[in-house]
């Protein structure tokens, strides 16, 4: 998705004069007034269900204790020093690693069950949990029935589906999928966007999430449910990306750091309410229409938003741009027609849009399409945009990893993914801080070293200790959400404006792809216990290491060519005109715009 902040009537110039008029608009009318605070926190509120529905596998798919079913009736049940007259009883106690369950039928058989296979004992001399006995196994496949533990998991899609034993990799493809299609969902809107409007696509896709979401709980089998649960993974992916625009080209370079990294919050927030709606509601049909609903009554007042002013611009309607500066003056309690939408265009382009009315001039021939060769031009930025990429992966690769894997810390897994997200709200405040007192680079860098350090430390915890290992995951979330939230903006001071909008959109694909391996990564604790663990800190520690080798892009100007970009490593200053339009302010102004 191309830029908004150099999206000029005939294409972006992007002069010094033409970044000055951008600002002029919010200098003019406030850069988080009345008129901007009511749009950012109703945009905002609808990426909570974002956050729901990215997280919301998680019970989805939560398999319960289970053994293979018996044939005919249970009367007596063993297993260790439990006793009890039907699987029930026991299976909340039953443990496959410490042996089988043993069971007598009405008809006198003994059985002894395991998760995926059923041993019969032959001609048996009493009821006993160990007998030297003749034995015959069989495997229990798609023609047997299971029985589950439904103490705390009453329904989920495992139990309704019998997603287990030969099955279980249908349940270990829920989340992937979900992901690929949030990779593409993020192609096709953040394009879809940029030629029919920010206005619609939040509409459209708000609508999608609240019908696909509820349309899920009403699937009746394993096929369909994946197929919808990927069309909401499209259109929540669309609508995530388009928010983050949306708002950004509704506020003032002064504040929009915190309004963009704040986005993240919202998604937080999502997560939270994952971990008590899971907490709840214990079936899962239930458990995905009460998250669906949670944010429908967005969709009562959407479609009152406006589109933004420099979308209108791009598309030379400025008629229409000039109404809404109105409406934003008088709403911020300014008097309209203060600002008047030509001016917000640069000299040379609102000279141009005369002389083409008039027929007197020809429009200014586009400029040269750039592809992501042109991001590896040089060793220097090939190895700058390698660097990049390398920390837009991990940031999402340990985010999912650190959220998903929160529920198998041990302790009450519910508590633990609420704290997954909680944890969140402190890393953007202190994130943005940072970023203005020490710099990006500074602050990227140590925030991926003490992610790589918590999941080392996280490997020689002992197993009883489980307290400590949920402190040091969640230091490691708290960690990775810092250089998750701070990459965005770290990429655009690092690259010139003829190849801005192509380096984010590589490094958003890169955090796909890392959010697709990431529930893969999560399942290698099947192996091995802390094999995530291992994974991501090595990865982070490295990736932490090379980020110090980046250029600081704090206090520096917005780079316009390759070789200022380029010159960044230097800290030359090239020039004084522009400012930087996503440098961060601290909290008091913020507030202070507030």
């Amino acid at each position: 998705m191309q830029n908004p902040l150099h999206t000029g009537a005939r294409g972006a110039r992007n002069t010094c004069q033409g970044i000055m008029s951008v600002d002029r608009l919010f200098d003019e009318l406030g850069h988080f007034k009345r008129f901007q605070a009511c749009l950012y926190f109703a945009a905002v509120f609808q990426a909570i269900a974002c956050g729901i529905h990215y997280l919301a596998s998680v019970f989805l798919v939560e398999r319960p204790s289970f053994v293979c079913a018996p044939p005919g009736n249970v009367t007596d049940v063993l297993y260790g020093n439990y006793t009890g007259a039907s699987l029930e009883e026991v299976l909340p106690f039953f443990k496959p690693a410490n042996g089988p369950m043993v069971v007598r039928t009405a008809e006198g058989k003994q059985w002894e069950l395991s998760t995926c296979q059923r041993t019969q004992r032959m001609n048996p001399t009493d009821f006993t949990y160990e007998q030297l006995v003749n034995r015959t196994t069989e495997k229990c496949d798609s023609n047997y029935h299971y029985v589950y533990d439904h103490s705390e998991v009453y329904q989920s899609i495992v139990t309704d589906w019998d997603l287990v034993c030969d099955r279980e990799w249908l349940a270990k493809l829920c989340q992937p999928t979900f992901m690929m299609g949030v990779l593409v969902g993020a192609l096709v809107f953040g394009d879809i966007a940029d030629r029919v409007g920010r206005r619609r696509i939040l509409m459209i896709t708000s609508l999608c999430q609240f019908v696909f979401g509820v349309s899920v709980a009403f699937t009746g089998n394993y096929y369909l449910f994946m197929f919808i649960r990927f069309l909401l993974a499209m259109v929540s992916s669309g609508y995530l990306v388009v928010v983050f625009v949306y708002v950004t080209e509704f506020t003032g370079n002064k504040v929009r750091t915190w309004t963009s990294m704040h986005v993240h919050a919202a998604f937080a927030v999502g997560v939270m309410m994952v971990a008590v709606m899971g907490y709840l509601v214990r079936t899962w049909r239930s458990y995905q229409i009460l998250l669906s609903t949670c944010t429908s009554p967005f969709l009562f007042f959407c479609w009152k938003f406006p589109e933004t002013p420099f979308y209108l611009m791009a598309k030379g309607r400025l008629q229409e741009t000039q109404v809404l500066l109105d409406s934003i003056a008088r709403f911020n309690g300014l008097e309209p027609g203060r600002l008047k939408a030509e001016d917000l265009l640069e000299p040379e382009e609102a000279l141009l849009e005369k002389e083409v009315a008039a027929g007197v001039a020809q429009p200014a021939e586009p400029e040269k399409k750039l592809s992501i060769l042109d991001l590896f031009g040089t060793w220097r930025m090939g190895w700058r945009t390698v660097t990049v990429g390398a920390v837009w992966f991990i940031s999402s690769l340990g985010y999912y990893v650190f959220s998903l894997g929160s529920v198998n810390l041990g302790g009450n897994q519910y508590i633990n993914l609420f704290l997954a997200g909680a944890v969140e709200f402190p890393s953007y405040l202190i994130g943005c801080y940072a970023m203005d007192r020490v710099g990006r680079k500074r602050t990227c860098a140590p925030a991926l070293l003490l992610a790589g350090m918590a999941c080392m430390l996280i490997i020689v915890v002992p197993n009883d200790i489980e307290v400590l290992a949920i402190f040091l995951s969640m230091t490691g979330k708290f960690a990775i959400a810092i250089a998750f939230g701070l990459i965005y903006l770290y990429t655009c001071e690092l690259y010139p404006t003829i190849i801005r909008s192509l380096a984010v959109g590589s490094g958003s694909m890169m955090c796909r792809v890392g959010s697709v391996v990431a529930p893969f990564c999560v399942y290698l604790a099947d192996i091995w216990q802390f094999l995530p663990q291992l994974i991501v800190g090595i990865l982070a520690f490295i990736i932490g290491v090379l980020t110090l080798w980046l250029p600081e892009t704090l206090g520096e100007p917005l780079t316009s060519t390759m070789e200022e970009a380029e010159a960044l490593v230097n800290r030359s200053h090239l020039g004084t005109c522009s400012k930087t339009l996503a440098r961060s302010t601290t909290l008091k102004s913020f507030f202070r715009y507030v």
